[in-house]
């Protein structure tokens, strides 16, 4: 007979519960596979859109111009004013206090502006107030200079020579995220005030800020490109309204192709449970499917119910993960709120949304198809043998679905990724890998029957197992190996993320930097800093700021403004970099290739370059680096390569040029101090800051705990949301591993039964139990290491940058808590079979 979708339909509901028993895995796995699809593209799509409609407000500029150390010519100034409208700014760091109380003092990020600020966005103070720029001697000030200073409204602060009035607390800065990373709060003053305040000398540590507002339709990357082209010694940094913060936008960039990573990942782990879980679905209904065979259903009737029922169920988890994954958004975008610019909330991405649902119809029908294919072709009769004559095969009915499907997952996967690429080598990646684990089943099950027989009864049934016919080994090794693999790669994450921030962040460095020290006032610093901390030591350097402009053989240098694009690792490039110069090696770095000049040299120009810019660069000895200083180009010949200890939280310069090279161009010191052990007191500590601020107002005096905690909450926060990310993988890793298992304990069943018949124990079919999945675990436990280490190490260096630094005790801890969670959910998951009553099972059968 053929039965109308109506009539199918009728009897597939009938065969449904509302606790859908036997259907529970395939609604995990859809559940978990959607709502992190849903999640990561809704919260990828709402950053991208904050990122395209609002970068003019980020930047608080369609173009804008960086300068260091320096103001812009006034031929500089006219050829960006003609632009458009244009406001002018300055940012530097500085020291506020409260007037005569030396023990209330602060570090700040200093922010001149103009009348015309903000171009764009609105600037907010407390209390929802818009403001513009502070007037005459008034400054609008950060909440945390409130906090550290204990001062509000109408209060006096000092900042240089000058005293400031505070007007107001900033509530919404507009164009704090494309300032990037500050020493401290900000306070918020006029261009006289900045005047005022005598910060400004030659060798000070300002940038000056030109933002532009450009007229309708015009392209701001070539006139930012005519800037450079027209000015190419003036070293100015220029960014647009679509890359307002190139920080951000990298970072931005990285995580989206990590999260797309975690999507697939737990897309495809979660496609591997499916097919377990329909398969041991179907299994649970043999007797009925044969039933109904013999009652006249047709394959295609057949095809028709289960196809209902399995559509039913995934309809349901679907939307439920869709509905899990927009309620969770709001929590991701919580705990990434410092970090991107999103806001905690409901978004609906209708397009993130039907997407996750597409992913998750095809994944359900590729991995459906071939259980489904078996129970549709197989006559009534050999389904009632397949306890005791296992099917196989059935993959020519699957063929067509399971193409259809996987076509349709690639397709979905390339075309809607924003790394293409990155999504098609992912995906081929996974296939690979689960050919690799599909063979590497069928390879243990042909050296398992090869064998010698062990002599013990239990390790020779448990040898037995894996080989005999109908043995569930293939699939175990897959689902435990993605599973196995699933943790290791979170632990090499997690241990490497660590790592990193012990690195990048020391425990150990010096407790205060010291910037625009000027070179007149050292002997009245040294004074200070021993009369409070005899024993503390101070180490001072020469600090200029200047861009690269050209690098690499004499007679063929290639100009930094003509490179289509930054080659990789040669950040250095991007804008203007600290420049120092030195008679010796600095602390911490250690000559590679070349040699030092000597003491009073005054020969040609030389400089030291950091061994990582001569890898990605190509750089040889012999070559030649120009730098603009101040709008001055300097060329040196490189002498020598170092390698440099970043580690150590001094002064490391990526380039150390001779003392005849630039030291006549202005510039002042910049200076560490290191306060012995016994000394760090807030006595000492309040004699340095205070003696220091008072006698030096022009410098800036930096306590390095707190920038170090900044530092710390932000690699933190980062490394939080990663591994958040990555436990949606992690989860239906451990779905994946309980359906794997309760599938093969549906086909345990009749074997069970016959061992208890012949007088075996419950104890010894423990035994049993715990042999076989003992076994298969170990064997696979190294695969997964490798493997799982593998794509780890990929994440960390190849994708975020970072070093590898895996803690290897804790990712073995890992890997062998992953084993014992399998033997866990193998024991529990058998304690029920283990039970059942022969008589009653030789009964159903």
């Amino acid at each position: 007979m053929n039965l109308s979708w109506g009539a199918a339909w009728a009897l597939a509901r009938r065969g449904l519960d509302w606790r859908f028993k036997g259907l529970r895995l395939l609604l995990v796995c859809l559940v978990l596979g959607t709502a992190a699809l849903s999640a990561i593209g809704t919260l990828t799509g709402a950053i991208e859109r904050e990122l395209a409609t609002r970068g003019r407000e980020m930047l608080g500029a369609d173009l804008e111009f960086t300068l260091a150390a320096r103001q812009p010519s006034a031929e500089e100034r006219a050829a960006i004013a003609a632009m458009g409208d244009i406001s002018e700014g300055a940012r530097l760091q500085a020291m506020a206090r409260v007037p005569d109380d030396d023990t209330r003092t602060t570090p700040v990020e200093l922010k001149a502006v103009d009348a015309k600020w903000p171009l764009y966005g609105r600037f907010t103070l407390e209390g929802g107030k818009v403001a513009g720029a502070p007037e005459g001697m008034a400054a609008w000030i950060a909440p945390g200079v409130a906090d550290r200073l204990g001062v509000k409204i109408g209060d006096k602060l000092r900042v240089g020579e000058v005293e400031l009035r505070v007007g107001g607390v900033i509530g919404s800065e507009p164009d704090r995220l494309a300032e990037g990373f500050s020493l401290g709060p900000t306070v918020i003053v006029s261009k006289a005030a900045l005047d005022a305040s005598k910060l400004v000398q030659p060798g000070s540590m300002v940038r000056t800020k030109l933002r532009v507002r450009l007229p309708a339709g015009a392209d701001a990357v070539a006139l930012g490109e005519r800037i450079k082209a027209q000015f190419p010694l003036a070293g100015y940094e220029v960014r647009t309204r679509d890359k307002a913060s190139p920080g951000l936008d990298r970072f931005v960039s990285r995580m989206g192709q990590f999260l797309v990573l975690v999507a697939l990942a737990a897309l495809a782990i979660a496609g591997i449970g499916i097919g377990n879980g329909v398969n041991s679905y179907l299994e649970g209904r043999r007797g009925s499917i044969a039933t109904l065979k013999i009652l006249g259903a047709s394959s295609r009737d057949i095809a028709r119910i289960y196809l209902l029922q399995l559509a039913a169920a995934a309809s349901l988890a679907i939307l439920g993960g869709l509905v899990i994954g927009v309620s969770i958004t709001p929590l991701i975008g919580k705990a990434l709120e410092g970090l991107l610019p999103i806001e905690a909330g409901f978004v609906l991405d209708w397009g993130a949304l039907a997407i996750a649902a597409a992913y998750g119809a095809l994944i359900a029908l590729t991995f459906a198809a071939p259980p489904l294919a078996r129970a549709k072709a197989f006559p009534a009769m050999a389904l009632m043998r397949a306890r005791v004559s296992p099917l196989a095969g059935g993959w020519k009915g699957a063929a067509l679905p399971v193409a259809l499907g996987l076509g349709g997952i690639v397709a979905l996967a390339v075309l809607t990724a924003p790394q293409k690429l990155l999504a098609a080598g992912f995906l081929a990646g996974a296939a690979a890998l689960f050919l690799l684990l599909s063979a590497l089943g069928w390879g243990l099950q042909r050296l398992a029957a090869m064998l010698p027989r062990p002599r013990g009864a239990i390790a020779r049934m448990a040898l037995a197992n894996l080989h005999r016919p109908g043995a569930q080994t293939s699939a175990l090794v897959v689902a435990l190996g993605f599973g196995l693999a699933a943790f290791v790669l979170l632990a090499g994450v997690q241990t490497s993320l660590d790592g990193n921030i012990a690195l990048r962040v020391p425990n150990r460095a010096p407790d205060y930097f010291v910037l625009d020290l000027p070179q007149g006032r050292t002997a009245e610093f040294d004074r200070i800093v021993q009369r409070a901390a005899p024993d503390a030591a101070v180490r001072k350097v020469p600090a200029l700021r200047g861009s690269i402009v050209a690098y690499g053989p004499a007679d063929a240098m290639t100009r930094v403004a003509d490179l289509k694009e930054i080659p990789e690792n040669a950040w250095p490039l991007r804008g203007d970099r600290g420049l120092t110069y030195a008679d010796e090696v600095p602390e911490g770095n250690v000559l590679t290739a070349g040699e030092w000049w000597s003491k009073a040299y005054s020969g040609e120009p030389l400089v030291s370059v950091d061994d990582d810019l001569r890898e990605a660069l190509g750089l040889k000895l012999g070559d030649r680096i120009a730098v603009s200083i101040l709008g001055v180009e300097r060329s040196a010949k490189i002498a020598s390569f170092r390698r440099i200890d970043w580690e150590n939280m001094g002064f490391n310069y990526v380039l150390v040029f001779s003392p005849n090279a630039i030291a006549d161009a202005p510039h002042n010191l910049a200076a560490t101090i290191s306060l012995p052990e016994g000394a760090k007191t807030p006595d000492v500590r309040r004699a340095i800051l205070g003696g220091l601020v008072k006698a030096l107002p022009s410098s800036s005096v930096i306590e390095i705990g707190p920038v170090l905690g900044q530092a710390r909450e932000i690699l933190s926060q980062m490394g939080a949301a990663i591994l958040a990310a990555a436990s949606v993988a992690i989860l239906a890793g451990m779905a994946v591993l309980a359906g794997a298992i309760a599938a093969a304990r549906e086909r345990k069943t009749y074997d069970n039964v016959i061992l208890r018949v012949l007088g075996a124990s419950r104890r010894q079919l423990l035994v049993l139990l715990v042999a076989e999945y003992g076994l298969l675990s170990a064997l696979l436990a190294g695969v997964a290491l490798v493997l799982g280490t593998g794509v780890a190490w990929g994440v960390i260096v190849l994708l975020f940058e970072f070093d590898w630094l895996p803690d290897w005790p804790r990712i073995l801890g890992v890997l062998g808590a992953g084993v014992a969670l399998v033997m866990v959910l193998a024991i529990t998951g058998s304690v029920g079979l283990l039970r059942t009553r022969p008589a009653q099972v030789l009964r159903e059968l």
